[in-house]
């Protein structure tokens, strides 16, 4: 597998893992029905991609919305992602966007940021 893909809808994001790169991006909204269901797929490709990692590994995410559900699913995927640079098999890092008038997404930049012992970089996207 060379890049794993989901183009976003109402209520999903659009995800774009580039195993061979080693860049994941997320954007959009997460509001899925279920959403260990929707993550699952992405979570398997990070797990083929755990066999050959790249040096550096790049995760953006561009949110403006997401539920709870989808918190815990993108926590227990930065936990797996944590393993990689634990590990010393990858240098991981994390970039979280939000917008300058969204307070709720940059709080839960923030707390992700305390929860995890990977490089984690808020970042304010551009209008």
């Amino acid at each position: 597998m060379e890049r794993y893909k989901n183009d976003g809808t109402t209520t999903t994001p659009t995800i774009n893992f580039d195993l061979l790169g080693g860049t994941l991006e997320i954007k959009g909204r997460s509001i899925p029905e279920n959403s260990v269901e929707f993550y699952k797929p992405l979570t398997e490709a990070l797990k083929i991609y755990s066999n050959q990692p790249k040096e550096t590994t790049t995760v953006t995410i561009e949110l403006e919305y997401f539920n709870t559900s989808s918190a815990k699913c993108l926590l227990d995927f930065f936990k797996e992602l944590e393993g990689l640079r634990v590990a010393g098999v990858s240098a991981v890092k994390i970039r979280w966007g939000y917008q300058a008038e969204d307070e709720n997404i940059l709080e839960a930049g923030k707390e992700y940021q305390t929860m995890l012992k990977i490089p984690f970089e808020l970042f304010l996207l551009e209008e």
